[in-house]
């Protein structure tokens, strides 16, 4: 069966039939840290409408370092280490990057610039989308699962 929104590995698979509630470029330190990109093209579904095959195949770790017992853990794959997904532990979210979680970035564009700092040095970004010094105005954590 074919999902609207599908990626993973050859172990672990993800999917979604829904449209994620967020698409952003981050510019946060935590994800440059952690992808080793300048920018993360991020993708967020609600915590039950992206699905998980395997969870016992994920090996799991803190997202932030600086922050261990925050709410958010990096899941790869216990097999081959490919990053599959962040999983909140607050069962409010799930998150992928496209580029590096094998899904088709294409299909699920980032409309808005979130966590842009001038003061760490880098332009603006100019490429008509808005930029914000967090997430969009109007953007809504899910309650917890």
């Amino acid at each position: 069966m074919s999902h609207k929104y599908a990626g993973g590995c050859d172990h672990v698979h993800t999917h979604s039939d829904n449209d994620p509630i967020d698409c952003h470029t981050c510019h946060c330190s935590v994800c440059k840290g952690v992808t080793g990109q300048d920018t993360t093209h991020v993708v967020m579904f609600n915590y039950g409408d992206l699905a998980v095959d395997n969870l016992d195949g994920l090996k799991r770790q803190p997202f932030n370092a600086n922050n261990p017992d925050g709410p958010l853990e990096l899941c790869v794959c216990s097999d081959c280490g490919t990053p599959i997904m962040l999983d909140d532990k607050e069962g409010r979210i799930r998150v992928i990057v496209p580029n590096i979680m094998g899904h088709d970035a294409d299909s699920m564009p980032a409309t808005y610039h979130a966590f842009f700092d001038a003061a760490a040095g880098a332009d603006k970004p100019d490429d008509g989308r808005p930029v914000y010094e967090g997430m969009r105005p109007d953007f809504v954590m899910p309650a917890s699962a």
